[in-house]
């Protein structure tokens, strides 16, 4: 990646369900300034369940498995958030957000259609209601949607289009083994997804119930830069936003992450930043012609694999300095944290 008169505009892309792992970037916690406020801000504006978050998330051997949905999805939120917030402070501008599954609700936040305590809140709302849904998972195929529909049944459906032969199944444990099984006896390569519930699947849709009227409650905004969502394959519209029920059914609703994904770099080559733990959009993101071809590019923030601390922080510097050979001089780090008093407004891209 060479840096060019006109740089690549930059891209988020914000990973979901799937991409957790204990303490995922939490070699940046205490390190990194910016980052450490913005997971501050989140642990605060959760409340009681703020501390138990925290040291779930923190821990080597968490005292909730973290691929429950009452530690994946929030953590998940919060780290794609606290790094968006940790890019906007070295001076990084995207041009475009896209966030798979959660990762929309954070990219929504950044772009300042939600402010951080109420998206807090909205998160913790979704997952209580979750919590409660019948157990479930989620299954990667090597496959495109045509090949697995005749293999769906008992109320296993397409969960997510990740790439055109990466297909996300999800529904009830029981038919979603059993489907599973058919799958591999037919030649096809299927892996779990880390997921404890159906996500993005009508078996989640009775525990969504309720949730529109709590995002009606609360303030929605315009958003500062164009936020591509996974779930319509286009830029959040007006009516998107004003639509509560639009927000409230994300987590019944399939992710169409590579429909998005080329919307987005139909508008033009980009370079496709991965803004949350692992390498699994920035893996998809490089199937795609744009980026094969060269014109588009990806950089991924923090490394592939769990790791020591240190992985962390090197795969962030690493990345840095890849954005920065592609025409982006990052600004040096600040030296402290910013007031919490006034944390609201790094919330909100600018362009």
């Amino acid at each position: 990646m060479t840096a060019a008169a006109r740089p690549l505009p930059v891209a988020l892309l914000l990973p979901g369900q799937g991409s957790q792992h204990p303490r995922m970037a939490a070699g940046l916690y205490g390190h990194e300034p910016v980052f450490t406020a913005a997971m501050d801000e989140f642990f605060d504006a959760a409340g009681p369940e703020g501390g138990p978050l925290r040291e779930d998330w923190l821990a080597e051997r968490p005292a909730t498995d973290m691929d429950h949905v009452t530690r994946s999805q929030p953590l998940l939120f919060a780290v794609d958030h606290a790094l968006g917030r940790l890019l906007l402070s070295r001076g990084v501008r995207p041009a475009a957000l896209l966030g798979h599954s959660i990762g929309e609700l954070a990219s929504a936040t950044l772009a300042g259609v939600f402010g951080l305590r109420d998206a807090t809140g909205l998160v913790l709302d979704r997952v209580r209601r979750l919590a409660e849904a019948p157990p479930g998972g989620m299954l990667a195929v090597a496959a495109s949607t045509a090949e697995v529909t005749p293999y769906l049944s008992g109320d296993v459906v397409v969960g997510a289009v990740n790439a055109p032969r990466q297909t996300v199944l999800a529904g009830p444990d029981g038919p979603l083994d059993k489907v599973d099984r058919t799958l591999r006896e037919a030649g096809f390569t299927c892996r779990r997804v880390p997921s404890l519930s159906a996500f993005h699947s009508p078996v989640l849709e009775p525990a969504c119930r309720g949730a529109a009227e709590r995002f009606a409650a609360v303030d929605r905004s315009a958003p500062s830069v164009p936020v591509h969502s996974a779930y319509t394959a286009a830029p959040l519209t007006g009516s998107d936003i004003d639509d509560p029920a639009f927000w409230a059914r994300q987590p019944v609703a399939p992710v169409l992450f590579w429909p998005a994904l080329e919307g987005l770099l139909a508008t033009g080559d980009h370079l496709l930043v991965e803004v949350g733990p692992g390498q699994g959009l920035s893996q998809v993101a490089r199937r795609h012609p744009a980026v094969r071809r060269g014109t588009s590019a990806v950089v991924s923030l923090l490394p592939a694999r769990p790791g020591p601390p240190e992985t962390d922080r090197s795969a962030l510097e690493a990345a840095m300095a890849r954005i920065e050979t592609a025409g982006h001089p990052p600004d040096r780090p600040t030296a402290r944290p910013p007031d919490r008093r006034t944390a609201g407004p790094p919330d909100r891209l600018t362009a």
